[in-house]
């Protein structure tokens, strides 16, 4: 008998899968039976109902004690330069229709 698996794997994904084992009913000298095993994964969206009527939700921070007049920091957990933001939100907003942005930290 088939059961199904699911479970969250990190923020904004969904894997599902079915745990099957080979069966030896039969007796001996019976030959197990081997079933495939399938596997989704697919994106979720990250911001499922805060500030839903905007386009893209961004928040900006001043901060006084930084090294660098803005620093973009990742919120989508897409980034290739995570924890700031490479601009990946762009492709996950689109693919979900999420509306999730960075979170922008200026120096005063």
């Amino acid at each position: 008998m088939a059961s199904l698996v699911s479970m969250a794997v990190g923020a904004g994904f969904s894997y599902g899968g079915l745990g099957l084992k080979p069966s030896r009913a039969g007796g001996a000298g019976t030959q197990p039976r081997h079933r495939s095993a399938a596997v989704v994964v697919r994106a979720e969206a990250i911001n499922p109902e805060i500030r839903k009527s905007e386009e893209k939700v961004v928040d900006s921070v001043v901060v006084t004690e930084l090294s660098k007049p803005l620093t973009a920091y990742c919120r989508c957990w897409r980034s290739g330069t995570f924890p700031l933001c490479d601009g990946s939100h762009v492709k996950h907003n689109k693919a979900t229709g999420d509306n999730v942005g960075p979170l922008l930290l200026k120096k005063q």
